[in-house]
């Protein structure tokens, strides 16, 4: 498994480093087919000082990305606590995978015992414009979504803008692979 580990305004000694790669190491062992790991560790400048540190982890599974991330007062509490939740997300992923192929077994329901997984019940289409970030960012605004995916009349693509947990926005520009 590929591990890239970096920081962002954090300088990542080799102690933690060794303590990213023990806790990360062992996630292949619960699933083969993970293709590469990120762990982004970053130092927050918050009042909140039990938020002080954030962990953030991509994880490459056959394409499927899955993400956690956890905050704590301390780095390797943050990396301690991500861990869990990135690991029942694998499980979850794992789950999924491995039932979706079994078509003359015991349904999805059978299995588990519990209500239908949630479905597709609405398609919605409508008309874009090309638009730029900024004019996506207030049409986002005037619907008070936390969403909105345009045709960005810069790049020529579509674009999915959101809002961040920390209020600020991020733009998706998805790439075929």
């Amino acid at each position: 498994m590929d591990l890239q580990i970096s920081g962002q305004g954090i300088e990542i000694l080799p102690t933690v480093k060794d303590y990213v790669e023990k806790k990360f190491g062992k996630l292949d062992r619960h699933f083969q087919n993970i293709n590469g790991t990120k762990v982004e560790l970053s130092e927050q400048k918050t009042k909140s000082q039990d938020q002080r540190y954030r962990v953030q982890v991509t994880l490459d599974a056959n394409g499927t990305l899955l993400r956690a991330e956890e905050r704590a007062e301390n780095l390797l509490v943050a990396i301690d606590k991500v861990v869990p939740v990135i690991d029942r997300q694998i499980e979850k992923y794992k789950g999924k995978f491995t039932r979706k192929g079994n078509k003359n077994g015991p349904s999805i329901k059978a299995e588990l015992n519990e209500e239908p997984a949630p479905e597709v019940v609405r398609t919605k289409r409508f008309a874009m414009k090309p638009m730029t970030v900024e004019d996506a960012v207030i049409q986002m605004e005037l619907l008070g979504h936390d969403f909105f995916l345009f045709y960005n009349s810069a790049t020529k693509e579509y674009n999915l803008l959101y809002r961040r947990k920390d209020g600020n926005y991020s733009v998706i520009e998805p790439e075929l692979q």
